[in-house]
C-alpha cells in the first residue's frame, strides 16, 4: 500500500471523490472512494485492461449497465440473523439480482471483446428462486399479494365482504332521518374503527360509542351500536391478515437467507463492475489515455576478466546507480485543475537519469508539475486512464511526497521543522522501488545550510536508487544535477514580454535567473542594475549567457520541429483525400460492374423469353422443315445465352469435332448415358438436341453414338402424317352458342390429329351460357381426357382449359 499522507497531500482523496461521482450505487461509490493503488505489476495491468473493455463499451454504444443494482448487504445479513425483512428490502433485493442477471447475459454475449469484464460477469450468481418468490409476493409498490397464499386470499375477501356491510348500514344512517344530527354526512375511521360525525348537542339521539370529539367540543365521533359486531369482526380479519402478512414475509426472509451470502457476494461483484464503469466513464469525460506498464530493468554489472594477466589490471566498474524506472507521460494534465486552462507537462525521463531537479521562478508551477507527476503514478496504479497523450511507466511500490507548507500550531513546529519531520520519515522507509517528490527542499532556513542540506538529502536518494522529483531554488542543485549521473535539470519557463510564468517544463535544462530581466523591465535605474550585476561574478555572468544561447537555440529547434509536424500533418491530409479519391474510384467501379451486371441479367431474361417463345412455336410446328427450323433458331438462341453467361468454351477433343462434323439433323442416335434412341432435332457447338419420344434432352457428343440416316422417301411420309397444328387456343368469345359449339368440335378434331398435350377455349364470362355448353361439350367428347378452369393467370372463369387423350 502506497504512503497514505503522500496520497493525501497529493490530493489523491480529491480524485476519488470525482471517481466516485461516476458511479451508479453506494456499493461502486463506497470501492472509489475506498480506492488504493496496487504495487503489483499484473493487478495495474489488469485493472487498465478492465477500464479499457469498459471505454469500448460505452463508445460502441452497447447499453450496457448496472441497472437497478442496490446495496443490500446489510439486508442479506438481517435475513442470516432471523429478522423479517420489510417489503422494500425485499423489492431491493429483487432489483438487484434481475440487474445482475441482465449485466452477466449482456457481458457474456460479447465475451471476445471484453474477456476481463465477462470474467467478473460469470462471477454473478443466479439466485435461483428469489426473484420468482418476491415477484409471486409482492407488487411493485410492496405491497403482499392476495395470491401470495389462499389463507390471505380468504381473508381478504372476508374483509371486503365485512367492509362493504359496515358501509351499507353506515350510510343508510347518513341517509335516514338520523342525519339531521350529523355534523356532516361522511365516514371516517378512529381507532381503527368506523364512525360518523354527531353533533355535541345531539348526543343521545344516536346509540353508539364516542370514540372521539373534536378539538372544539362541537363533533363526536360515533359508532353506531348497529356496526360494533361488525366492526369487531372487521378489525379480527385485519389482525389475521396481518398475521398472515408477517408469515409469509417470514418465510420469503428464510428463502433470502438461505441464498444470503449468494446475494452478498452479487452485490460485492455489482460493486466491482460499477468502480471499473466509473473508471471508464471518467477517462471518457477527461480524454484520457491508458498509461503502458514495463517492468523494471535490470543492470547487470559487467564481469571481471578470466585471464589472468587482464585480471591484474581490472579496475571494477563503478555500480550503476539506476534503478531501472521509467517514467514517460507526454502533455500531462493535472486532473483536478479546469481543463479549459490547465498547460500540459511532459514529464519524460530519458532511460539514464532518475533525480530530476527542477528551477524556476515562484508561481511557476514548479508545485503543481511535482503534485501532477504523484498523481499520474497514483491514478495508473488505480486502474485509472491518464489525462495525458501518452503514457509509458513502471509500477512503484510507494511514493513519497513532501510539498506545501507543512507548519504545526499544535506541535509548535516551524514550517522547516515540519518539512525536516516528514523527510525523515520518508527517507527512513524509502528504496530503489519508491518516487520521491519533494517541493523547496532545504527552504525556510539560512540559504548555505539549507543548500548543503538539500544536496546531502539528494544524494542520500540517490544512492538509495529512488526515482525522485525536487523542486529548488538553490543555483548549487543546478551545477549538482549537470555534474551527476544519474541526475538532470528542469525547469520552468518564464514569459518576459509579459512577465509571467508559462507552467510549462521542460527536463535537461536548468532554469535561467530572471531577476535583473525582471527588474529592468519594471523601470528599475541602470545604475543599480549596474552595480548589482557587478556583485555577481564573472562565471555566473558565463553561466547566464550560456543558458541564454542554449534556450535560443531551443526555441529555434522547437519551431523547426513545428514546422515539421505542420508540413506532416498536411502530408497526412494529402494522403487523406487521395485514399478518399481511391475510394470513391472502388465505388464508382463497384457500380458500374453492378450496372453492367445487371444489365447482363436483363439479355439472358431477353434471350431466356425468346427461347421459351420459340420453344411453343415448335411444339406448334406443322412440320418437319418448320421443326427443323425453329429447332436451329432454340440452339442459336441457347448459344448466344451461353455466350453471355460464360467465357468461350476451351476446344473439345478431335472424337467430338468429327462427331460434330458427321451427325445432321434428322439422324437416330443412341444416347448412352439413358441407353434409349432418339432423333437429331439439332446441333449446337457444344451439344445436340435430340428427340426421345415426345421428350427433348440436350446430350453431349461423347454421350451418342450414331446409328442410321433416315432416306428422303420416309422424312415425306413422315411429314405428310403430320397434320398441321390449329394452336392451342381457340377464341370463340361473342359468337352464338350453337356456332361456337361447332367451332369447338371442329377445333378439337385438328387438335386430335396434331397430336396436341392440352388446349386453351376462350369462352369469355358474359351470362355463362356458352361456358356451360363449351363444357357439356368437352365432358361428352371422347378426344377430351378432362378438363378444368383457368387458373388466376390464364383467365380464371373466362377460360377452360381441355387435356386430350394421348395417342399411341
Amino acid at each position: 500500500m502506497l504512503d497514505q499522507k503522500s496520497l493525501l497531500t497529493l490530493e489523491f482523496n480529491k480524485i476519488r471523490e470525482v471517481v466516485a461521482g461516476y458511479s451508479s450505487f453506494s456499493g461502486g461509490r463506497d470501492l472509489a472512494l475506498a480506492l488504493q493503488p496496487t504495487t503489483e505489476l499484473e493487478q495495474a495491468r489488469e485493472w487498465q485492461a478492465e477500464t479499457r473493455e469498459a471505454v469500448s463499451l460505452f463508445q460502441s454504444d452497447s447499453g450496457v449497465t448496472i441497472g437497478g443494482a442496490r446495496d443490500v448487504r446489510r439486508a442479506a445479513d438481517n435475513a442470516l440473523r432471523g429478522f423479517i425483512l420489510p417489503a422494500e428490502d425485499f423489492l431491493a433485493i429483487q432489483a438487484t439480482i434481475v440487474a445482475g442477471r441482465n449485466l452477466r447475459r449482456q457481458l457474456l454475449r460479447v465475451e471476445d471483446r471484453v474477456p476481463h469484464l465477462a470474467a467478473i460477469a460469470v462471477l454473478i450468481e443466479e439466485c435461483r428462486g428469489i426473484v420468482s418468490a418476491i415477484t409471486n409476493t409482492l407488487d411493485e409498490r410492496g405491497e403482499v399479494l392476495d395470491s401470495a397464499s389462499p389463507r390471505l386470499a380468504k381473508v381478504r375477501q372476508e374483509q371486503r365482504a365485512v367492509h362493504g356491510r359496515i358501509q351499507d348500514k353506515l350510510q343508510r344512517i347518513l341517509n335516514s332521518s338520523m342525519s339531521q344530527f350529523l355534523q356532516e354526512s361522511i365516514i371516517t375511521q378512529r381507532g381503527g374503527r368506523y364512525v360518523i360525525p354527531v353533533r355535541a348537542d345531539a348526543k343521545g339521539r344516536l346509540k353508539g360509542i364516542v370514540h372521539d370529539q373534536s378539538g372544539s367540543g362541537a363533533t363526536l365521533w360515533v359508532e353506531p351500536l348497529g356496526t360494533v359486531d361488525l366492526n369487531n369482526e372487521y378489525r379480527g380479519l385485519l389482525m389475521e391478515e396481518q398475521e398472515e402478512i408477517q408469515r409469509i414475509l417470514r418465510e420469503l426472509s428464510n428463502l433470502v437467507a438461505d441464498q444470503g451470502e449468494a446475494i452478498k457476494r452479487v452485490v460485492d461483484r455489482m460493486a466491482e463492475m460499477d468502480l471499473i464503469f466509473a473508471r471508464a466513464n471518467y477517462a471518457l469525460v477527461t480524454n484520457a489515455v491508458e498509461p503502458i506498464f514495463v517492468p523494471w530493468r535490470e543492470t547487470r554489472q559487467a564481469p571481471p576478466p578470466r585471464h589472468r594477466n587482464e585480471l591484474d589490471k581490472w579496475v571494477v566498474p563503478l555500480r550503476d546507480m539506476h534503478p531501472g524506472s521509467t517514467v514517460w507521460i507526454k502533455a500531462a494534465r493535472h486532473p483536478l485543475i479546469d481543463p479549459r486552462v490547465v498547460v500540459p507537462t511532459n514529464l519524460t525521463l530519458e532511460e539514464d537519469v532518475f533525480v530530476v531537479l527542477i528551477t524556476g521562478p515562484n508561481t511557476g508551477g514548479k508545485t503543481v508539475s511535482l503534485k501532477t507527476m504523484g498523481l499520474m503514478i497514483a491514478m495508473a496504479q488505480s486502474g485509472l486512464h491518464l489525462p495525458a497523450n501518452e503514457a509509458r511507466l513502471t509500477v512503484f511500490e510507494n511514493v513519497f511526497a513532501d510539498i506545501g507548507d507543512e507548519q504545526s500550531i499544535e506541535q509548535s513546529l516551524s514550517t522547516f521543522s515540519a518539512h525536516m519531520t516528514n523527510i525523515v520519515r520518508i527517507l527512513s522507509k524509502v528504496d530503489e522501488r519508491s518516487l520521491v517528490l519533494l517541493d523547496e527542499l532545504g527552504s525556510g532556513t539560512d540559504p548555505t545550510e539549507g543548500a548543503a542540506l538539500a544536496q546531502a538529502v539528494v544524494n542520500f536518494l540517490r544512492d538509495k536508487g529512488a526515482t525522485t522529483f525536487v523542486a529548488t531554488h538553490f543555483p548549487e542543485l543546478k551545477v549538482y544535477a549537470s555534474q551527476t549521473p544519474g541526475a538532470s535539470n528542469a525547469s520552468l519557463l518564464f514569459d518576459m514580454e509579459t512577465l509571467s510564468p508559462t507552467y510549462e517544463m521542460t527536463i535537461g535544462l536548468p532554469g535561467r535567473s530572471n531577476a535583473f530581466a525582471i527588474a529592468r523591465r519594471l523601470g528599475l535605474e541602470g545604475t543599480i542594475l549596474d552595480d548589482a550585476m557587478r556583485q555577481v561574478s564573472a562565471d555566473s555572468h558565463q553561466a547566464e549567457d550560456l543558458l541564454d544561447s542554449i534556450y535560443t537555440l531551443r526555441e529555434k529547434m522547437e519551431a523547426e520541429e513545428a514546422q515539421t509536424r505542420q508540413a506532416l500533418r498536411e502530408a497526412e491530409g494529402e494522403r487523406a483525400r487521395l485514399q478518399q479519391r481511391l475510394e470513391a474510384v472502388e465505388v464508382e467501379r463497384g457500380r458500374i460492374v453492378e450496372e453492367t451486371r445487371q444489365e447482363m441479367k436483363r439479355q439472358i431474361e431477353l434471350l431466356q423469353a425468346e427461347i421459351r417463345q420459340a420453344r411453343s412455336k415448335l411444339r406448334d410446328a406443322a412440320s418437319l422443315n418448320a421443326v427443323k427450323k425453329l429447332s436451329k433458331q432454340v440452339t442459336d438462341l441457347q448459344v448466344e445465352q451461353e455466350a453471355v453467361l460464360a467465357p468461350e468454351p476451351a476446344e473439345t477433343p478431335d472424337v467430338s469435332r468429327n462427331k460434330r462434323r458427321s451427325l445432321q439433323v434428322g439422324d437416330v442416335v443412341q444416347v448412352r448415358s439413358l441407353n434409349v434412341k432418339g432423333e437429331v432435332v439439332s446441333i449446337g457447338k457444344n451439344e445436340v438436341m435430340v428427340a426421345v419420344g415426345r421428350l427433348q434432352m440436350r446430350a453431349g457428343f461423347d454421350d451418342l453414338d450414331f446409328k442410321e440416316r433416315p432416306v428422303a422417301e420416309r422424312e415425306v411420309e413422315r411429314v405428310a402424317a403430320l397434320h398441321p397444328s390449329p394452336g392451342i387456343e381457340l377464341d370463340i368469345r361473342g359468337v352464338r352458342v350453337e356456332e361456337g359449339v361447332e367451332q369447338l368440335y371442329r377445333y378439337l378434331d385438328s387438335a386430335f390429329l396434331a397430336r396436341l398435350p392440352f388446349v386453351r377455349i376462350i369462352h369469355g364470362k358474359g351470362t355463362g351460357r356458352l361456358r356451360q355448353a363449351v363444357r357439356e361439350a368437352l365432358s361428352t367428347s371422347k378426344q377430351v381426357r378432362s378438363w378444368e378452369e383457368g387458373k388466376d393467370g390464364e383467365g380464371g372463369p373466362g377460360v377452360t382449359v381441355a387435356h386430350l387423350v394421348e395417342q399411341k
